[in-house]
């Protein structure tokens, strides 16, 4: 199958550049825009494009800010949260993919952090995408976590917006979490694992309520090992959206050929891309 290759350029309203990265098969059925997990760039889920282009997907992956393509980075002199990714850069996205891909089925999704916005983005635009898929993701609220670790999860959500501020940012990867990731953004996170309440800073929009309201197929892949996201906190992100069908698919280390672990399925996609790609039908919106 003939595939088409892309790096579409983008700018966000407030000048941000980024490249959204397009893999666009031949008679491609449905159009898939995924969001990354934190800290990590778009071009680590072209394994994931590739299965699903052999199933008739066309693949459009996001760049976040202060990743691969993004002409920025996150320091003191400058900032990002929920607000900017959702009402800026997801827009551009969002926007270029009717103008390379008219398909029938349309198709938002993203890993860890990224199916949580996805979900968020999908909340703020009504049937713009009538599926959502997620993979291992969930809310990061703290009490979804098994003991005895969730009782850390607490000081972790206080300690990562504090050293971000201090610092201007947060060095995720000298702390094993995402990669340089700027401070707002760390606060717009921790306030959902310590409330359970999706809210960006400076959006005049009750992000929970919409959720409330989105209807769609929501499809989550729960990774068996994956204690980044535990089956409670992924059904805790589904229960926002109780407008929405869905349903959760588990695999182990067996179905997946790999570790089934948060990141590790990402170089051996083929199983996470035969779930999902199987609930995408020629003429579902």
């Amino acid at each position: 199958m003939s595939v088409r290759q892309a790096e579409i350029a983008l700018a966000s309203a407030d000048g941000h550049r980024f490249n959204l990265l397009a893999r666009i098969p031949e008679r491609a059925h449905a159009a898939l825009l995924w969001l990354p997990a934190l800290g990590v760039a778009a071009r680590h889920y072209l394994p994931l494009a590739e299965a699903l282009n052999a199933r008739g997907i066309a693949v459009f992956l996001h760049e976040w800010r202060g990743n691969g393509s993004s002409s920025l980075r996150a320091s003191r002199e400058v900032d990002w949260g929920y607000r900017q990714l959702l009402t800026l850069d997801l827009e551009s996205s969002h926007a270029a993919i009717a103008a390379h891909c008219d398909v029938p089925v349309r198709v938002i999704g993203g890993h860890s952090i990224g199916a949580q916005l996805a979900s968020c983005y999908l909340a703020l635009h009504p049937g713009s995408y009538g599926q959502l898929w997620l993979v291992a993701s969930g809310s990061p609220y703290w009490r979804t976590f098994p003991a005895p670790k969730r009782y850390l999860f607490p000081l972790a959500f206080q300690f990562v917006p504090w050293i971000a501020e201090r610092r201007g940012l947060l060095h995720g990867r000298r702390y094993g979490f995402g990669g340089d990731e700027a401070r707002s953004l760390m606060r717009d996170w921790a306030r959902v694992g310590l409330s359970n309440r999706y809210a960006a800073a400076g959006l005049d929009v009750d992000l929970e309520a919409a959720l409330a309201g989105v209807q769609a197929q929501a499809h989550a892949v729960l990774l068996a090992r994956d204690w980044f996201a535990p089956r409670r906190s992924m059904q805790a992100l589904l229960d926002k959206m109780p407008g929405s069908r869905s349903r959760i698919t588990t695999l182990d280390d067996a179905a997946l050929g790999a570790r089934a672990d948060h990141f590790a399925w990402m170089k051996q996609p083929q199983a996470v891309a035969a779930v999902l790609a199987a609930s995408t039908a020629a003429g579902d919106a």
